[in-house]
């Protein structure tokens, strides 16, 4: 603020400053004792007064911290060491940080409103939602790496799999975050780490037996589209009516494989079936879709439980 009077003579004590600025006496002492705003002058008496120029400066420093910068920078840019535009971006990326981390609570606050969460749920989950992009990615690659380190597994999966890291938006809804808190659990669970090791040990052990093929696309295409049809029509997996649709998909199976369509290449699916049926894998997924607001996957569980079952009954 400025009175029509204001000079470039016009000198002023810290009162007047404080009644014009807006500022508390203390806050103008405080400024001045600190050298951000140093005096014009002195009265014989020793008391400071400020021109029209240290006026405005106040005014600068007012605005400087509401804007969060702290006194030191305040200082750098007041005596030119640090060019403002600079102090500007820098402080903006800054806040960036801070709103992002602003609407991961508030996201955090709606899930547990949404969950009725423990306290201890909570804590966890604003453990796991504060996490950075690196240090999600990090615990995605520890699980892949205590999984399927070491072995020669399908490199395709593999690799897609890596591909695939959770990445929560800036502004994440609670449905993400809670798919994110859910996530960050499953894959340090030490049971669901053991399964999923159990299938690379499997997978591994297949290419070593001369399984080269890689993803099956395909495949399983056929055996979603062939095992649905069967569900919808009410086929039973023990039932006779079964028959054709296992041997529609094991004459699959074979020709992808190079294998004879024989009682070993049933019971080796079987054990492929069983060793895979784990729904935490297909979780997986789902919650990593959740995330990254991605296409949700149609759930397979049923279809593969019903060949299972139908594989069980016959061999």
């Amino acid at each position: 603020m400025r009175d029509d009077d204001d000079t470039l003579d016009s000198l002023y004590s810290i009162g007047e400053l404080a009644r014009r600025t807006g500022l508390t006496v203390k806050a103008v002492r405080f400024y001045a004792d600190s050298g951000l705003v140093p005096p014009t002058d002195r009265t014989a008496a020793g008391y400071r007064r400020f021109d029209v120029h240290a006026l405005a400066r106040l005014d600068l420093v007012r605005t400087l911290r509401e804007l969060g910068l702290d006194l030191a920078t305040i200082g750098r840019v007041l005596d030119r060491t640090a060019p403002l535009r600079e102090v500007a971006a820098a402080h903006a990326d800054a806040l960036d940080v801070q709103i992002r981390t602003l609407r991961l609570r508030r996201a955090v606050l709606r899930t547990v409103a949404e969950r009725g969460s423990t306290t201890e749920e909570m804590r966890l989950m604003h453990k796991l939602a504060k996490l950075s992009d690196a240090e999600r990615r990090r615990l995605v690659h520890d699980f892949i790496d205590a999984t399927f380190g070491g072995l020669d597994a399908n490199p395709e999966f593999v690799a897609m799999m890596r591909s695939a890291m959770p990445e929560l938006p800036d502004d994440p809804s609670a449905e993400q975050v809670d798919a994110w808190v859910e996530l960050g659990e499953l894959v340090q669970d030490a049971d669901f780490r053991a399964a999923i090791r159990r299938m690379a040990v499997h997978q591994a052990t297949e290419r070593a037996a001369g399984d080269d093929t890689g993803l099956h696309g395909a495949l399983t295409e056929t055996v979603r589209s062939t095992v649905t049809a069967a569900l919808d029509a009410g086929v039973a997996p023990d039932s006779p009516a079964a028959d054709a649709v296992v041997d529609t998909l094991t004459a699959a199976y074979a020709a992808t494989f190079a294998r004879p369509d024989d009682t070993a290449l049933r019971t080796w699916l079987l054990g492929r079936l069983e060793t895979a049926d784990d729904p935490r894998a297909e979780r997986y997924w789902h919650l990593l879709s959740v995330i990254n607001g991605w296409p949700r996957p149609e759930s397979l569980h049923a279809v593969f439980t019903w060949l299972t079952t139908a594989l069980r009954t016959r061999v």
